[in-house]
């Protein structure tokens, strides 16, 4: 690792000498995605406020960002996210169509980030779970749907999750100015909503992946099915299920009423069981890809089961899903599991690289938050929320874009894409030809 590179690793953010550099390229990007903002003062106040976000510093709130950018008062800043009437579903629709094309997208990946909160006031502020924390605080969480590949990834939509004590909390929801149509909706079925808004933008995914939060949930899953969306889940080795080869009955009709449905005769089981009933006999040695110590490898089994809480069919059958597990060598039993819907002749290799495409959303997480201020955001406004989230995923793009060399070079150094990560490896790109990533200072 070059030294240029080892002061890297408690950046936050990207110095402002190396974004002036490609400052016309950043021109030229914000102009596209605010397009649809009517006034120019907006599309300029929209530049200006995105560059703040990447330009290196500890606080990406107004009045740090103010003094930073030196052309623009943090009050002007304010005005134009916290107040202005621009349309930031256009912006995000733009940002979604542009990254979708620009990325070698594998999956879109389902994901939630809790931001830590002090007061009340906030919109959607709790006492909930918070990732960042690790526990229950005091917090907002957003959810949002990102493209993703093993090199880089993109918010594509957000939704701020609404606990259900925000709906007859009057005072607060005039405060926030939160749409009376908002209502508190589950995390899950904010992710179906977000994946219907972008199939209207003309988007659809290759592949859905998620956590257990998410693919724990049967009607989650039943919501992709429906959609003809397919998925790689993540769920609890507690999800009940049948083998493969279990049998439906037909109970004997007892002389009145409607004939009983089909049963299966086997007692239904959990993916846990099934797995170690296969035994180590079914597990296959699995390389996923190369990390920063060498190559990612474990043992898996996948098996063909039949989930409970599936919808049946007409004959009365639930269907047929894979069961994918991690179950490494010096391990008891597996550590991990996913159910998949796709097709049955799907490699094992194809299922777990799949599987464990997530990381590249907890890596860039990170960036989005320490680098870019993704919880940064101070105001109590409802539009708010989702205009500062909204710019900060266009600020991210940009960035992503010139690591993967989509603009002129700026520097022939190998730089990381953000601090604190030893996991992944750097984004390279082809330095003779193309742009070399953003340089970041230290905060």
């Amino acid at each position: 690792m070059s030294g240029t590179v080892a002061t890297l690793l408690a950046d936050r953010g990207v110095s402002a000498d190396a974004l002036e550099v490609q400052r016309a390229a950043l021109l030229a990007f914000a102009e596209e995605m605010y397009a649809p903002l009517r006034r120019c003062d907006q599309r300029a106040k929209a530049e200006c406020y995105t560059r703040g976000l990447m330009i290196d510093g500890r606080r990406k709130s107004m009045q740090p960002m103010a003094e930073r950018l030196g052309e623009v008062d943090d009050q002007g800043l304010q005005q134009f996210i916290s107040d202005s009437p621009w349309d930031e579903t256009a912006v995000r629709r733009r940002l979604a169509r542009r990254m979708c094309a620009g990325l070698d997208v594998q999956a879109w990946a389902i994901d939630d980030s809790g931001m830590p909160k002090c007061g009340r006031l906030s919109p959607g502020v709790a006492r909930q779970y918070c990732g960042e924390l690790g526990k229950v605080a005091n917090c907002q969480v957003g959810v949002s749907v990102n493209a993703v590949s093993d090199v880089a990834s993109c918010p594509l939509d957000w939704r701020l999750f609404l606990p259900a004590e925000w709906d007859q909390d009057r005072g607060r929801r005039a405060r926030a100015r939160i749409p009376a149509e908002v209502r508190h909706r589950s995390k899950w079925q904010l992710a179906l909503d977000m994946l219907d808004e972008l199939a209207e933008w003309g988007l659809a995914p290759p592949v859905v992946v998620a956590d257990a939060g998410y693919g724990e949930i049967a009607a989650f899953r039943e919501g992709l099915e429906a959609r003809e969306l397919a998925y790689v889940v993540q769920v609890k080795g507690s999800t009940t299920a049948y083998p493969a080869d279990a049998e439906l009955e037909q109970p004997a009709y007892q002389g009145c009423g409607r004939p009983s449905v089909p049963r299966y005769s086997q007692k239904r089981s959990n993916l846990r069981e099934l797995v170690l009933a296969a035994g180590r006999k079914a597990t296959v040695d699995v390389t996923w890809r190369e990390g920063s110590r060498g190559a990612l490898q474990s043992q898996f089994v996948a098996l063909h089961v039949r989930p409970v809480g599936s919808r049946r069919n007409a004959g009365g059958e639930r269907p047929e899903r894979w069961l994918l597990a991690e179950w490494p060598a010096d391990a008891e039993e597996p550590v991990k599991y996913w159910l998949s819907d796709l097709p049955a002749d799907t490699p094992i290799g194809r299922l777990v690289r799949l599987g464990k495409l997530r990381w590249r959303i907890e890596h860039d997480y990170r960036e989005l938050k320490q680098c870019l201020g993704l919880g940064h955001y101070e105001g109590r406004s409802w539009h708010g929320w989702h205009h500062h989230v909204t710019c900060v995923s266009v600020a991210h793009a940009f960035l992503t874009l010139w690591r993967l060399g989509h603009f002129l070079p700026a520097a022939p150094d190998e730089l990381e894409p953000c601090a604190n990560a030893e996991e992944p490896q750097p984004i390279r790109g082809d330095r003779q030809a193309r742009a070399g990533p953003p340089h970041r200072a230290a905060a």
